[in-house]
């Protein structure tokens, strides 16, 4: 490792995480790569390629699999974290005691903390302090096609100019684009709730009811986040963006999406446990859907559709009622 070339701790790694830890050796900093299962960590330093996740795509040189938590932080500079939305509190609680005033600390982690609902940023600052500098990365992309060096955005969000713009620096190369933004908020919220909009596109898909109802509640499902992200601080240029129509789009449209491929479970009449063994993956909408009624309710804010896959999800209504039901409603300006 040279002494000038900057050290990436990458928490977490399944596609996602492993993906980006790909791109980041590829832009060359060098990068230690750890997952929570020291069996599989070592499969990874092993092969030498996720071959569970993005089979094919060898690692570089200077990517690096790390058993201990300890030797994957004691030399960093940058911290990325990219674990489930479920572990990302645990996952803060572990790498914190390695980290000093100059380690900067991003996540591609797209959800809400579970039972509170609390955005992911609040939780970095509670675990964290306010030293650290702290980002968000989003917006529509794949882990495969990231590794497989396609063409990509995203954003990267930081109240900390300097900071979002170090990030999007080391991530930025001929084939992966990395824009900078100040609305932290705007940004979780997008990439949380656009995996629930994705179970009710897979739903839509999976009854056959066509591409009008899909961009219907693409257009509509966009509109129920916009309304909750403002009302949480969010800045309504952000969800026209890569981190909220771009990732919508992609999540709702294309079956590389774990949420998409789970509505469609659903339609055929697959259970949620069903599903998720065939998808074999965290599927991260599920758990959002009921934290961000909670707080749509707590705020005031309407979000129809969000309530339907909600019921769905976790009051086993029957998806062709929820769509009913959401036809029914009475019509209205489309502005509101």
């Amino acid at each position: 490792m040279s002494e000038n070339t900057p050290v990436f701790a990458v928490i977490g790694a399944g596609s996602w995480g492993t993906a980006l830890a790909i791109l980041l050796a590829r832009n060359g900093t060098t990068v230690k790569l750890w997952g929570h299962l020291p069996e599989e960590v070592e499969i990874l330093a092993r092969d030498r390629e996720n071959r569970a996740f993005l089979p094919g795509t060898p690692f570089p040189d200077n990517l690096y699999p790390t058993v201990a938590l300890v030797d994957t932080l004691n030399d960093a500079d940058e911290v990325l974290v990219a674990v489930p939305s479920h572990a990302f509190g645990s996952a803060l609680q572990a790498i914190a005691p390695y980290l000093d005033s100059t380690t900067g600390v991003c996540w591609a982690t797209k959800g809400l903390e579970p039972q509170t609902g609390r955005l992911l940023h609040e939780v970095a600052e509670e675990l964290l302090g306010p030293i650290p500098p702290l980002a968000v990365i989003s917006g529509p992309s794949f882990a495969k096609e990231v590794a497989a060096g396609l063409p990509t955005a995203i954003t990267v969000a930081s109240e900390s100019a300097a900071y979002a713009e170090r990030i999007a620096g080391y991530l930025h190369s001929d084939c992966f684009r990395a824009y900078t933004s100040p609305d932290v908020i705007g940004l979780e919220i997008g990439g949380a709730a656009k995996n629930v909009m994705a179970i009710g596109a897979g739903i839509s898909d999976g009854l056959h009811f066509g591409a009008n109802a899909r961009a219907a509640l693409i257009t509509r499902g966009l509109n129920e986040i916009m309304r909750l992200g403002l009302a949480l601080g969010g800045k309504a240029e952000t969800f026209m963006g890569l981190g909220g129509m771009g990732d919508l789009v992609l999540t709702c449209t294309d079956d590389q999406s774990r949420n998409r491929r789970m509505g469609l479970a659903l339609a055929r009449g697959a259970t949620i446990d069903q599903a998720k063994q065939e998808i074999g993956q965290e599927v991260e909408g599920i758990m959002a859907t009921q934290e961000i009624c909670t707080k749509a309710r707590a705020l005031g804010v309407e979000m129809p559709i969000t309530e339907q896959i909600q019921r769905v999800l976790y009051q086993g209504l029957d998806p062709r009622s929820a769509v009913q039901t959401l036809l029914e409603r009475d019509p209205r300006p489309e502005t509101g």
